[in-house]
């Protein structure tokens, strides 16, 4: 009984990651309720992100330009990189403010199951920068599940020839965890992972 335009609203916002039929409705009277500038703006944000956002030439971030802000600030470090599964796990590193290098982002992981090998990342890209520049460490920050693990160990021993330094992001027990919680495998890690004080 409700009006198709509506029903077509709510069956495109359903389709958004983490969005079931329930917050699509929701947003979707929200939009309807909202003044038309709101519903207009909107629509024209959603159009222009498509037509303008692309990625680097370089790092293969996001970008609305040949280069993204992270390769044109000459304030970071260009002599450590960090390799990221995606530009999600980008923006995580960067709401840290603890990472002043650069970036360089896969767009995914090797999963034979899925048809995803070497190819189909930006590997080859990356191996042609480092060919290119100043990098002395590589930050390999892929996830530390299957597919991570996996394509953090080839890129290692494409690299480790390379006479780069090549790191991974420490794992273990995460800040304000308690210890009889944590599961086997994270407190192993952080076991073979610790440090001195």
């Amino acid at each position: 009984m409700t009006p198709d335009p509506l029903n077509r609203l709510v069956a495109q916002l359903a389709k958004l990651p983490g969005i079931g039929e329930k917050t699509a409705q929701r947003l979707a009277f929200h939009i309807l309720r909202a003044p038309g500038e709101y519903a207009s703006d909107l629509s024209q944000a959603i159009r222009e992100v498509k037509e303008k956002v692309h990625l680097c030439v370089r790092c293969f971030s996001l970008t609305d330009s040949e280069t993204c802000g992270f390769c044109r600030d000459s304030r970071r470090d260009e002599r450590v990189l960090c390799v990221v599964e995606t530009y999600s796990d980008l923006m995580a590193l960067e709401r840290t403010r603890e990472f002043k290098g650069r970036y360089h982002v896969l767009h995914g992981v090797l999963s034979p199951l899925e048809g995803v090998g070497p190819e189909q990342l930006r590997i080859k890209e990356l191996l042609e920068r480092l060919n290119d520049s100043r990098v002395e460490e590589l930050i390999l920050a892929t996830n530390p599940d299957i597919e991570g693990e996996a394509t953090a160990l080839y890129l290692t021993r494409l690299l480790k020839p390379m006479g780069l330094r090549v790191t991974r992001l420490a794992q273990g027990l995460p800040m304000g965890g308690d210890l009889e919680f944590a599961d086997q495998a994270t407190l192993a890690k952080a076991l073979s992972a610790r440090r001195d004080l």
